[in-house]
């Protein structure tokens, strides 16, 4: 009988404090696992990785006509970085799962409607996010070129490994997420918060924010980065406006559908 009873309280979107734990117990181990499945995956990778991320430095070389090089600083600093790559890669890989959890734990606590917002937020959010990190990725030569070149010409470029990757990893995570911006935008339309109208009534505001943001993430002679980066975080601002007027434009129309029906009622 208690079974059944806990059955129909999921079902119904109603739990315990007792069960909220239970079920936030499980699906947070359900996520660690599925990271730590991905981790062991990115170890194997993190050497690929890090050739990759390697590419910019070496590149030095030839463009500026210097030694250049990673250096690890520390015994453990090799080891340390693979594991921080191997840690990144499996967050990224294993995302597919960890959202499922977040999503399968606060899906009891939604009504229908905000279901609805969520799911699109979620598949909509993760690709613009991922086209970011894709993006920051992009211009990444450029900026390394551009900030090492500042040294005197007859020094050698002696990066440290750990730094170099806390800089790529910011650099990357703060450009995915301003790719984010733009939903979260629609997602408050669509709750009401903010309107179309005012959307689009802030757009100098928006593109100087842009353009701040961007010099900010890119050396502020690297125009071509800033560019690169500018360009769709503008398109995706009005791409959130245009779709904010269509949502409060079929707003309306059921509202004046309504008062119509009211008014003949009445």
């Amino acid at each position: 009988m208690a079974t059944l009873t806990k059955e129909k309280s999921a079902r119904d979107g109603k739990m315990s404090l007792g069960g909220h734990l239970i079920e936030f117990r499980k699906r947070l181990v359900r996520a660690a696992l599925g990271i730590l499945v991905g981790a062991v995956v990115g170890w194997f990778l993190s050497a690929s990785v890090l050739d990759v991320l390697r590419v910019p430095i070496t590149a030095i070389a030839e463009a500026q006509g210097r030694s250049s090089e990673l250096n690890f600083t520390t015994i453990s600093e090799a080891f340390d970085l693979r594991m921080q790559i191997a840690i990144t890669v499996g967050v990224v890989i294993s995302s597919p799962i960890w959202l499922y959890q977040v999503w399968a734990f606060l899906m009891p606590g939604l009504r229908a409607k905000e279901k609805k917002y969520a799911i699109g937020f979620v598949a909509t959010a993760v690709p613009l996010f991922l086209a970011g990190c894709a993006a920051g990725f992009l211009v990444l030569p450029n900026m390394v070129a551009l900030l090492t070149s500042f040294a005197p010409s007859d020094s050698a470029a002696i990066i440290s490994a750990k730094g170099y990757y806390d800089f790529v990893l910011k650099l990357v995570l703060a450009i995915g997420i301003a790719f984010v911006v733009p939903v979260v935008l629609v997602l408050m339309n669509f709750a009401g918060v903010v309107s179309a109208k005012s959307i689009l009534a802030s757009w100098r505001i928006a593109i100087l924010v842009v353009i701040m943001f961007t010099a900010i993430a890119t050396p502020a002679a690297d125009v071509m980065s800033m560019f690169l980066l500018a360009v769709p975080m503008i398109c995706l601002y009005f791409i959130a406006a245009f779709i904010a007027w269509l949502h409060d434009r079929r707003m309306k129309k059921i509202s004046d559908r309504i008062d119509a029906e009211l008014a003949g009622m009445l």
